[in-house]
C-alpha cells in the first residue's frame, strides 16, 4: 500500500518558459525549487506522479546530524536550521520538531564509534552526549532493559515525511513559481552544447538550466544522453503502527529495530539498513562499483525479486521524446513491501518496546533507497551537459538534508556563496563514472 501522503493542488498551466526547471517532486526537488522561487527566479517543478510520493513520504522522518558521514555534517546541521524556519516562512505545519534523537547499544564496540563521532561532532560546534549505563537505560526505560550505553543528540529531530514535501511545494507556488503533478520529463533538448528546453508530456518549456533531482530514476534518465552515473537501488520495507502506545521516545535506534513518534500519535517502525536487493539492468551494470557497499552490509541485505525490473527506474532502454517513457507507465514507485521484513520488523519492535504489544498495525509500505557507491550524494552541473545540474544518489539521507541541498543548489544557480562547500558532492568524484564524456556501449 502507499505510504500516508498529504495531496495537494498544483499548477494546471505548463509555462512556456522558466529560468530554472526542476525534475522531481521529492524533498530535495521541492526544497530546490523553493529557494530559487524566494529569490525571484521563474521556477517551474516537475513531478510525474504525486509531490513527495515516492522515498521522501516512505521515510523514517527524521533529521539528524548523529553518525552523519564527515562530508555530509555541515549539510545537516544547515538542514536543520532551516527546517526551523520552513513553517513560518511559508505559513504550515510540516511537523518539525527537534525531539532529539536516543541510541542505545550494548555493544561496546559501537559505543566507541559513537564516543569517536561526538569527539570529532565536537570540534565542528555539534553537541551530542554520550550516555552512560545508568542514563541509558533511563531514557531507554520503555524498553524495560539495562543498557550498556547509548548517545543522546538533542539538536537533531523529526519532521512529518506525509506533509513536508507538499507543504514545501506549496510554498513554491506562494513565491510565485509552479508545480505541476502528473507531468513526466521526458528529456532535454539542447542548443549549442548546453541546455535548451525539457520535453515534457505535456509540452515543451524552454530553459537554460535544469535541475534533475528525480531519485531512483537519475541514472536511467541521464542514460538517454548516453551519460553514465553509477546510482542502485534497495527495497526498504516499514509499517506504522496506531496510536496508543505511551511513554516511547520520540525517535530511538537500537540495531534491533529503531521507532520514530509519527504526527498523528502513531508510530514507524523499521530495521535500519534492512533492505532487499532487487535485480535490474542498471543494478547489473554498476555491480562492480557497488559491491564493497554491498558487502559492508551483507548482513542486513537479501536477494529480492523482479518488482525492480519491471518497475522500469532502472532501465537501460532508450526512450523517445515523442511517446510515453518508463516514467509515465510507473508514475509512483509503490514496490510491494517484504512481508518477513515486515513481521520481522513488528515482531523485534513488540518485544523491546512492551506498550506495543496491543497496538494494531495501521499501515506497510515500501520504498527504493537509490545510493551512490560511496553513500554520498552527487550534487553539480555535468561538465557532460552545461546548464544541467544533478542533485540524486542521496543514499537514504535525503529526507533529513533536503533543505541544506536545496538551498545549496539555489546558491549555485544564483551565484550566491554557497551555504556550504559543494566540492565534496562533485558527481564527477565518483570512479567508474562519466559525467565528462559521453559513455561508450
Amino acid at each position: 500500500m502507499p505510504a500516508p501522503l498529504f495531496e495537494i493542488e498544483t499548477s494546471p498551466t505548463l509555462p512556456e518558459r522558466a529560468d530554472v526547471v526542476v525534475i522531481g517532486g521529492g524533498i530535495v526537488g521541492v526544497s530546490t525549487g523553493y529557494y530559487l522561487a524566494r529569490r525571484g527566479l521563474k521556477v517551474a517543478l516537475l513531478e510525474k506522479g504525486r509531490i513527495g510520493a515516492e522515498q521522501s513520504s516512505r521515510n523514517w522522518g527524521w533529521c539528524r546530524q548523529q553518525n552523519r558521514d564527515a562530508r555530509e555534517l555541515p549539510m545537516a546541521t544547515h538542514s536543520l536550521a532551516l527546517w526551523d524556519r520552513l513553517a513560518t516562512e511559508i505559513g504550515e505545519d510540516l511537523g518539525f520538531r527537534r525531539c532529539g534523537l536516543l541510541y542505545l547499544s550494548n555493544d561496546e564496540a559501537q559505543l566507541s564509534v559513537w564516543a569517536k563521532w561526538r569527539d570529532f561532532a565536537a570540534s565542528e560546534g555539534v553537541v551530542t552526549h554520550m550516555l552512560s549505563s545508568e542514563e541509558a537505560s533511563a531514557r531507554g526505560s520503555a524498553t524495560g532493559r539495562r543498557w550498556k550505553g547509548g548517545v543522546f543528540s538533542p539538536s537533531d529531530g523529526t519532521a512529518d515525511p506525509a506533509r513536508a514535501a507538499p507543504v514545501i511545494a506549496r510554498g513554491i507556488m506562494a513565491a510565485g513559481g509552479t508545480v505541476h503533478q502528473f507531468c513526466a520529463a521526458r528529456g532535454i533538448e539542447t542548443a549549442g552544447g548546453r541546455v535548451a528546453a525539457v520535453v515534457t508530456e505535456k509540452g515543451t518549456i524552454r530553459t537554460a538550466t535544469v535541475v534533475h533531482a528525480g531519485g531512483a530514476w537519475a541514472s536511467s534518465f541521464l542514460n538517454q544522453r548516453g551519460i553514465r552515473f553509477p546510482q542502485s537501488s534497495v527495497r526498504a520495507s516499514i509499517l506504522s503502527v496506531a496510536p496508543g502506545a505511551a511513554g516511547l521516545p520520540d525517535a530511538l535506534h537500537t540495531t534491533e529495530v529503531s521507532v520514530t513518534r509519527r504526527a498523528d500519535g502513531g508510530h514507524t517502525l523499521a530495521i535500519s539498513g534492512g533492505a532487499r536487493v532487487d535485480p535490474t539492468p542498471q543494478q547489473l551494470r554498476f555491480a562492480r562499483q557497488f559491491v564493497p557497499m554491498f558487502l559492508r552490509r551483507w548482513r542486513s541485505l537479501a536477494p529480492g525479486g523482479l518488482q525492480g525490473w519491471r518497475a522500469g527506474h532502472e532501465t537501460l532502454a532508450r526512450w523517445r521524446l515523442d511517446a510515453p517513457t518508463p516514467m509515465e507507465a510507473t508514475r509512483i514507485l509503490d514496490p510491494t513491501p517484504d512481508p518477513r521484513q515486515i513481521a520481522e520488523t513488528h515482531a523485534r519492535a513488540r518485544r523491546l518496546l512492551p506498550a506495543l504489544e496491543a497496538v494494531p498495525v495501521a499501515a506497510r509500505w515500501a520504498g527504493y533507497i537509490d545510493s551512490t557507491p560511496d553513500g554520498v550524494p552527487a550534487i553539480g552541473e555535468l561538465a557532460a551537459l552545461p546548464g544541467f545540474i544533478l542533485a540524486a544518489g542521496f543514499s537514504g539521507h535525503g529526507f533529513g538534508v533536503g533543505p541544506g541541498a536545496g538551498h545549496m543548489i539555489a546558491d549555485l544557480i544564483t551565484g550566491t556563496k554557497p551555504i556550504v562547500n559543494p566540492a565534496p558532492y562533485r558527481p564527477e568524484r565518483l570512479e567508474g563514472s562519466a559525467f565528462g564524456k559521453v559513455a561508450e556501449f
